[in-house]
């Protein structure tokens, strides 16, 4: 059975492991933000096992000017999983919670790979690339809710 759930932050390792830092120390998949109150973690569980992560930080880019803005970080996907639609279904799934909290915009730095994937989704990219340090290519995505 599929189901997405809030999961712990120590719960997202392994998934940003494998898909955002192959190949890197299991310490580089915490991110600034990932212990604080508001931020949660939520979890795509396929037969019981994690296969699909995101995080959503009540975080204010300044380029923005929304008062109640929230950004996403370490979406992930397990590779044998892309593209099977759970990854849709974990983005559909942030923007109901943060609209049940009165967000008024989402952002984050979308890998260059995955610029299409959310302009699917109906996310604008923001001005130029910018490169992120061992990580590669970004582009500022956005969309209001």
């Amino acid at each position: 059975m599929n189901m997405i759930k809030e999961i712990t932050t120590q719960e997202t390792f392994l998934v940003r492991n494998l898909v955002l830092r192959s190949g890197k120390p299991v310490e580089t998949c915490f991110f600034d933000g990932d212990n604080l109150e508001q931020t949660k973690h939520f979890g795509y569980f396929d037969n019981g096992n994690i296969i699909g992560v995101v995080s959503v930080y009540k975080n204010k880019n300044s380029i923005f000017k929304f008062p109640n803005q929230y950004q996403i970080r370490g979406m992930a996907i397990l590779e044998e999983f892309q593209g099977s639609g759970c990854g849709k279904l974990l983005v559909k799934h942030c923007e109901g919670y943060l609209t049940s909290n009165y967000a008024n915009l989402i952002w984050f730095n979308a890998r260059e790979t995955a610029v299409t994937f959310y302009e699917k989704l109906g996310y604008t990219k923001n001005g130029f690339p910018f490169p992120i340090a061992d990580v590669g290519i970004h582009f500022l995505m956005f969309k209001n809710l």
